[in-house]
């Protein structure tokens, strides 16, 4: 069993990340905001972080850089409703500050399950 941080601002995408990765057998913790997802971090260590990367106050691509930083060797996901074309500004840029991997919301739980698999076994 994993130990798995998500760091969302829409509390619906949390629950759902929630549930998904829980019947998948991890153990999730998650966070409104960049601010309250580095303070849980700092607190309690886990095996990857999920991180939204468009979110007000402290945005995603913000916290990834600070997890980065501290963290060098922390596995993140990059998630985004804008990461539908490849070529997003955000998609590149997550890709450029060195997270394993990116999701495109929406995401099937198959989907979800599948990339945090191949990014903790990576």
């Amino acid at each position: 069993m994993s130990s798995i941080l998500v760091i969302d601002d829409d509390p619906e995408a949390r629950k759902v990340f929630e549930t998904v990765l829980e019947r998948g057998g991890h153990a999730v913790s998650a966070a409104g905001s960049g601010d309250e997802g580095l303070r849980l971090f700092h607190d309690t260590p886990v095996d990857l972080v999920i991180v939204d990367v468009l979110m007000p106050e402290k945005g995603g691509l913000e916290t990834i850089v600070e997890l980065q930083h501290g963290f060098p060797a922390v596995k993140l996901i990059a998630v985004s409703g804008g990461f539908q074309k490849r070529t997003d500004r955000d998609h590149v840029l997550a890709g450029t500050l060195g997270v394993h991997r990116t999701l495109a919301k929406p995401f099937t739980p198959e989907e979800l399950l599948r990339v945090v698999q191949e990014t903790l076994d990576g």
